[in-house]
């Protein structure tokens, strides 16, 4: 047994694969196949060289060390999506092709018996089973890609890209699978498409709803670690170990708080000659 190797995994499975005729499956796996080959062409990537595990309505492949991941989801996913729905405005629904996608990174042995073993795999792989994928995808009938990306992925690779990945198209979902002891979350987004516009379960919050709530939380976390003497610069002037309150630390109603621990009286009374 090789050692494992830590590799970008994707996992795509066709839309309502088994409720087509013998026929239209035969077809759609080869438009498929077609369709995957052009988008990678079209930017950049070999898919030749990518280790895949077929399952007629879908596939495993496993990337090259040397493939950028922000290349594979800014600009691969997509081209792919245009190519989908671009071969499926021509065609009656039941023959369209439409597309979960999954993204994971992790361990994975390359020299399996019957397949890639790994926790990695079974990972991505129940992302793109998972129930608010199929649904966000079924919500938009003229869509060609859901996308979905674990944690690690969105947060190392699509909001540190946002001009290419659009991260606030993504919501954060639960992926459950009671019967397997499985539950994460992960982001989704439904390619060109405006997932705030339905409701789809499993949705936790979406990324400009979890920044909204981080920015909210900052200015008291900033408050809390301010040194104090900088949070004393609204309420008076601290010199040494006095503060000066009051309207400019001067005229009525001036206090200074010394180190003694008592309050004394330090302004002046207009009437006061002095």
């Amino acid at each position: 047994m090789r050692h494992p190797e830590r590799r970008l995994l994707i996992s795509v499975d066709m839309e309502r694969y088994s409720r087509r005729s013998n026929v239209q499956q035969y077809e759609a796996q080869r438009h498929f196949r077609e369709l995957l080959h052009e988008a990678a062409d079209a930017v950049g990537l070999d898919r030749v060289a990518w280790m895949t595990q077929q399952a007629g309505d879908g596939e495993l492949a496993i990337v090259p060390r040397d493939v950028s991941e922000s290349r594979v989801i800014g600009r691969f996913v997509p081209e792919l999506n245009r190519r989908l729905r671009h071969h499926n405005s021509s065609r009656l629904p039941a023959a369209r092709i439409r597309l979960r996608v999954a993204v994971h990174q992790g361990l994975v042995h390359l020299d399996g018996a019957n397949g890639f073993p790994g926790n990695a795999v079974v990972f991505v792989c129940r992302l793109c089973d998972a129930e608010p994928v199929k649904k966000a995808l079924a919500a938009f009938p003229d869509a060609g890609v859901a996308l979905v990306v674990s944690t690690e992925i969105f947060r190392d690779v699509v909001t540190e890209y946002p001009e290419e990945m659009r991260p606030e198209r993504f919501v954060r979902i639960e992926v459950a699978h009671p019967d397997k002891e499985f539950r994460e979350d992960a982001w989704l987004c439904v390619v060109d498409e405006d997932l705030a516009a339905v409701t789809v379960p499993g949705t936790l919050a979406s990324a400009g709803q979890e920044g909204a709530a981080q920015t909210a939380e900052k200015p008291v976390e900033a408050a809390e670690a301010e040194p104090a003497s900088s949070r004393l610069e609204h309420g008076g002037i601290r010199t040494g170990d006095i503060r000066v309150k009051g309207q400019n630390a001067i005229g009525p109603g001036a206090a200074a708080i010394g180190s003694v621990g008592r309050d004394a009286n330090v302004g002046t009374r207009r009437d006061d000659p002095r």
